[in-house]
């Protein structure tokens, strides 16, 4: 019995008609290509993958997103590679999921490198899938998060691939401070390829199998006769803790995807817009009664001054970013009043809160983020000064110093400061002072706002006078005790109006919301220009 057939006439000429066996082939081709696109690299290599403690791409991008949100692009794209019998090896989606979905009802863009297919490597065709999330995120406002997961450039296809490295590289340039952009490592990372995840904005690594490094192991025992692991040289440990690359350190796939959720909730979808406003329960004027006995009285003795910042933060919560490197200098995201801010505060338990050039690295780049998409900046301050030491003046102190007093003095959000305890020397400047346009800067009793200490003082100004005096000990105890009175107290700086009150530790939250609020609308005017140039 002969198939069914349709016919269609067109300008009295009748066309061939498919019938219903070749639309059932076809339809059936279209199946068999798309499982074979969501099957990746096949059975035995997921198999592997979760061996390893690894989610696969499309389980990654399906914990991200929220439920049934996912919409795939360029699912059948293949490479186009015909050497090294790269022809015979041809999988739909070429290492690479790609699409959009949201996070919180709000629209993100990913892509997930998906290692069970050619490892992850990046071809041209893989790089250009990219390349379109990219350029899609950009033109609609959106968030990038990109999975990294490869074993770096695909070898076969040569200087293609690295074609498609640059073209990331430029659009991730392009799109800083338009478009959030989050990085989260969770496999190997290496040679050209970390260069993407450390333009962006955010990078979150997963202990134990993720891996960043510009040279293996085995390249830099061949040339320098250095003996290292993966681990050491390149883990999310080591990044996060000495190079500072990373930001967040994940356990695990899962937890590393739950922070990319919670970090997306915090921030603005571009830099056009403001926060999301989350609805607290957390009373506006509910008084801090712990923090009026937080500072010590000895002025020499530490404490943590998150405690400050989890008091006075809604319900307490406080994302903290690069919790492990330049402990001296706290950075995070909070709400305050529903209000997403940035928070920046010294940490007087590490060096005593002095700024060093970590420091001063990890502060200046969380400003800037912030300055760049709107969110509000609440600054902690407790500094004694700048690092003293040969390692930190041989190594750039000055220039990377620098970096933070930029950042802040670019920065056009509005600006809250609070000065716990110490605020000395260039370091009282540079911490969101007044003289670098603080828009709301405040103190606690506790405040002293000094060129610097009592002690290191008076052996500057009264070095003759003790000298010559009778009792010299004496005589300096007496000259401390009346210089401390003096200045180490914050009201000859409210007197000057560099500050704008003197509250009590308990009043912190509900000053800081109403602060908060009117500021909200602030607009500040800079002379045009094409970009400054920050001391690099």
């Amino acid at each position: 019995m002969a198939a069914f057939t349709t016919g269609m006439l067109i300008g009295g000429v009748s066309l061939p008609s498919r019938t219903m066996a070749e639309s059932d082939e076809r339809v059936e081709e279209l199946r068999r290509r798309k499982a074979q696109a969501e099957g990746g690299g096949g059975q035995a290599r997921v198999s592997a993958q979760h061996a390893k403690g690894k989610m696969t791409a499309r389980e990654r991008i399906e914990l991200l997103l929220d439920e049934d949100s996912f919409m795939e692009v360029d699912t059948l794209v293949e490479h186009r590679c015909r050497d090294f019998e790269m022809d015979r090896n041809v999988i739909p989606g070429d290492g690479v999921v790609c699409g959009h979905g949201t996070i919180g009802g709000r629209t993100v863009y990913c892509f997930a490198q998906d290692f069970t297919v050619y490892g992850g490597s990046l071809g041209e065709m893989h790089g250009l899938k990219i390349c379109k999330i990219l350029d899609m995120a950009l033109k609609t406002g959106s968030p990038v998060i990109g999975l990294n997961d490869s074993g770096g450039a695909r070898i076969q296809e040569g200087v293609a691939s690295l074609g498609s490295y640059a073209e990331i590289f430029f659009r991730n340039v392009r799109a800083s401070g338009v478009i959030p952009q989050i990085s989260v490592i969770m496999g190997p990372c290496a040679g050209g390829a970390v260069y993407s995840p450390a333009i962006t904005d955010f990078v979150v690594m997963v202990d134990q199998t993720a891996h960043m490094f510009i040279t293996g192991p085995e390249v830099i025992k061949t040339v320098t006769n250095e003996e290292v692991t993966f681990e050491d040289l390149g883990g999310a440990s080591t990044h996060a803790t000495r190079s500072g690359v990373t930001h967040f350190t994940a356990g695990d796939d899962e937890e590393a995807l739950d922070i990319v959720r919670e970090l997306v909730g915090l921030i603005p979808s571009n830099n056009l817009e403001s926060p999301p406003v989350v609805p607290t329960s957390d009373p506006h004027d509910r008084e801090c009664e712990d923090l009026d006995s937080l500072v010590p009285e000895d002025p020499s003795q530490p404490y943590d001054i998150v405690t400050a910042i989890e008091a006075v933060l809604d319900d307490g919560g406080f994302l903290e970013v690069q919790a492990e490197f330049a402990g001296n200098i706290v950075v995070g995201f909070g709400r305050l009043g529903g209000q997403t801010v940035g928070v920046v505060a010294n940490q007087p338990r590490v060096l005593a809160g002095c700024l060093d050039i970590d420091a001063s690295i990890k502060g200046a780049r969380f400003v800037r983020f912030c300055d760049a998409f709107n969110v509000p900046l609440l600054t902690f301050v407790d500094v004694p000064g700048f690092l003293p030491g040969a390692s930190q003046e041989w190594g750039g102190i000055i220039r990377h110093g620098a970096k933070l007093l930029y950042a802040y003095a670019e920065a056009t959000v509005p600006k809250l400061t609070v000065i716990t305890r110490k605020a000395y020397g260039g370091a009282y400047d540079v911490m969101s002072s007044k003289h670098i346009r603080g828009d709301y800067n405040i103190a606690w009793p506790t405040a002293q706002l000094a060129v610097m200490g009592a002690d290191g003082a008076v052996q500057i100004i009264h070095r003759r006078r003790i000298g010559t005096s009778g009792n010299p000990e004496q005589e300096r105890e007496r000259l401390v005790d009346d210089y401390e009175e003096t200045f180490a107290n914050p009201y000859r700086a409210a007197a000057l109006g560099y500050l704008d009150d003197v509250i009590q530790p308990h009043q912190s939250r509900t000053v800081l919301i109403r602060a908060l609020g009117a500021l909200l609308e602030k607009e500040e005017i800079r002379p045009a220009r094409k970009h400054g140039n920050i001391p690099l």
